[in-house]
């Protein structure tokens, strides 16, 4: 009777712990488990996620939470619920992002929360609405520049031509003027390896570093790339106008709170945010436009109506907005 009063007692305390935890989860939303501990629906989910998402809001509604890799997350599907979502007070941005910027940038979360704000603030007023324009001057002769050096003649395949144009006039922007590399060894290389980064990037800030060799070496790569080039961004100088580049300014705002050691972490977390989306919807505009001739024919159409048909001589646009918006577009119709 000694023995079986403790084994009861736990096998009860079990019980109990079990109804709490599931009355508790009544409160929150149908979790989707899996059967493998911590993975748990990770292979479900990476097989097909927008497959899976759709399958599971069928299912369970339009609120739900999947387990994967030791992490709940959880997916609002509708747009009331993406409302309401964002107008809690029990949601915090910086506290859900910290971790993953840790493991993709290696930023430590107490640099991370004494930045986040500033540099938010900072990257909101350089690059809202009413300062973009001042970019769209240079941006434009920077595609011009890379479509000169494309030649008049040849063949590539798309999401690489959209690669080879965004990469150097994004880097040279935002950073700095020929940082993008130009001996064709060193941009294969670099290809590599934010490629890499890039579409490893969700399992990076999810997984164990040591699970991602190759995703671990190309990180380091970046993060070395960037370690080796600062010195040279905080010197440079805009040839035209000496402005600040973006870059600049948030080196400005990392010294300022003596966090020099973190310049190479957020320069990789730049680098990333600014091409990693611009180089799908830049694809998939082109490739939109490419495969519907309807549509490409109204294009072409209404660049002729106002520049003339192509292999005109250069001309140079003056374009005004808004008294806050004015910039000079310099276009070549023949790269049309």
């Amino acid at each position: 009777m000694e023995l079986i009063s403790p084994a009861v007692v736990i096998i009860l305390g079990c019980i109990a712990l079990l109804l709490f935890l599931q009355r508790k989860n009544l409160r929150g939303p149908p979790c989707i488990r899996g059967w493998i501990p911590w993975i748990g629906a990770g292979f479900e989910f990476g097989k097909a996620p927008l497959e899976f998402i759709e399958k599971a809001r069928i299912k369970y509604g339009p609120v739900f939470t999947v387990f994967i890799m030791g992490t709940r997350m959880t997916f609002v599907t509708e747009e009331e619920g993406i409302n309401v979502f964002l107008k809690s007070k029990e949601v915090n941005f910086e506290l859900a992002v910290q971790n993953p910027v840790y493991r993709t940038a290696s930023i430590p979360k107490n640099t991370f929360l004494t930045l986040h704000e500033k540099l938010y603030i900072m990257m909101k007023g350089k690059l809202g609405t009413f300062n973009l324009y001042q970019l769209t001057g240079q941006l434009t002769e920077e595609l011009h520049e890379q479509l000169e050096n494309l030649g008049t003649h040849g063949t590539m395949e798309l999401n690489n031509l959209v690669r080879h144009l965004l990469y150097p006039v994004t880097m040279n922007i935002l950073f700095k003027k020929g940082l993008f590399p130009t001996d064709e060894r060193k941009i294969r290389e670099f290809y590599q390896h934010f490629q890499a980064y890039d579409e490893g990037f969700e399992y990076g800030s999810q997984m164990p570093e040591c699970l991602l060799r190759n995703w671990s070496k190309s990180k380091k790569w970046l993060l070395a790339l960037f370690e080796k080039t600062i010195p040279d961004m905080k010197t440079y100088k805009s040839v035209k106008n000496n402005s600040m580049t973006l870059m600049q300014a948030m080196l400005d705002i990392i010294e300022t709170e003596r966090k020099e050691e973190e310049s190479p972490s957020y320069g990789l977390l730049l680098l990333w945010a600014s091409l990693s989306n611009a180089v799908p919807v830049a694809f998939w505009t082109l490739a939109f436009v490419l495969s519907h001739p309807t549509v490409h024919e109204t294009i072409l159409e209404g660049i002729s109506s106002v520049f003339g048909t192509a292999g005109s001589m250069e001309h140079k646009v003056s374009v005004t907005t808004t008294p806050l918006c004015r910039y000079n577009v310099k276009t070549a119709l023949d790269d049309i």
